[in-house]
């Protein structure tokens, strides 16, 4: 079921539930499930499918941080000057000044793309990573207890940093739950920091507000600061699978580096 809360405070949208718009050319749509213009304080959510051969771009300002990540199907990414094919689970980071353009193969390709404009005092990264993978294992959060007002439950899930102050991103992170059957991601909250984050694959549990609800691939979660949320995949035995999400909150929130034993200064 979908929560009733309204989108300024905490929303979960199915990905059958996402208003598309066509562009111009008839042949990409593009739906904003998550935005300030629909309540959110900081950050934008797209979901944008591109037909073969179409090109995108998010209509970026100068001021803003994008970061992409590539849901179905395959094609290229290009960050300013610097170009990279890409598939399923490939992400991209476009730091400021640097424009984001997600070109399509002869599949087609959809793309979960975050947006957020610069608080005034943050300093863009020197050296940013512009290109990596949900899968990259480079640096994690493993044992994640919460913020202190859920008690811990089961084993706990594994979270990889794929853009994130140590690789340059100076406001916008991107991070990937990897919940193996079981295990949990503690429903937590950020005081200062939007969230959204998407169902990835597998099948599995969002807490949002107060209860644990289905999600699949595709689902969208938001949650304004301030409100508890969570993953978790409740299945077990030989049949069940990894249930994976990805996003994270806008402005990144240091204490989850803290968890980890990192630092959040930016690289």
């Amino acid at each position: 079921m979908q929560t009733a809360t309204p989108l300024g405070q905490a929303v979960i949208i199915r990905s059958g539930e996402l208003l598309f718009t066509t562009l111009p050319n008839g042949r990409t749509a593009v739906a904003t499930p998550v935005s300030p213009e629909l309540g959110a304080t900081w950050v934008t959510l797209h979901v944008a499918r591109i037909a073969p051969g179409e090109s995108w771009s998010p209509e970026a300002t100068e001021a803003e941080e994008n970061t992409a990540v590539v849901f179905a199907g395959s094609g290229t990414a290009e960050v300013g000057g610097e170009r990279r094919e890409v598939v399923r689970a490939d992400a991209a980071y476009a730091p400021t000044g640097r424009a984001l353009r997600l070109t399509a193969g002869p599949d087609g390709l959809t793309a979960y793309v975050w947006r957020t404009p610069l608080q005034e005092g943050r300093t863009p990264g020197t050296d940013p990573v512009l290109f990596s993978s949900l899968w990259d294992e480079t640096t994690q959060l493993r044992g994640f207890g919460g913020t202190g007002q859920f008690v811990p439950e089961g084993a706990r899930a594994t979270m990889n940093f794929v853009f994130w102050p140590g690789t340059g991103s100076c406001q916008l992170c991107l991070h990937c739950g990897i919940q193996q059957p079981g295990e949990m991601f503690t429903p937590h909250l950020h005081t200062d920091s939007d969230e959204a984050f998407i169902s990835f694959e597998g099948i599995g549990q969002m807490f949002l507000v107060d209860r644990w609800i289905d999600v699949e691939p595709g689902d969208v979660l938001y949650a304004a600061p301030g409100v508890l949320h969570g993953t978790r995949n409740p299945h077990t035995g030989p049949t069940a699978r990894r249930f994976v999400t990805c996003g994270g909150p806008t402005p990144f929130d240091p204490a989850l580096y803290d968890a980890a034993g990192v630092s959040s200064k930016v690289r």
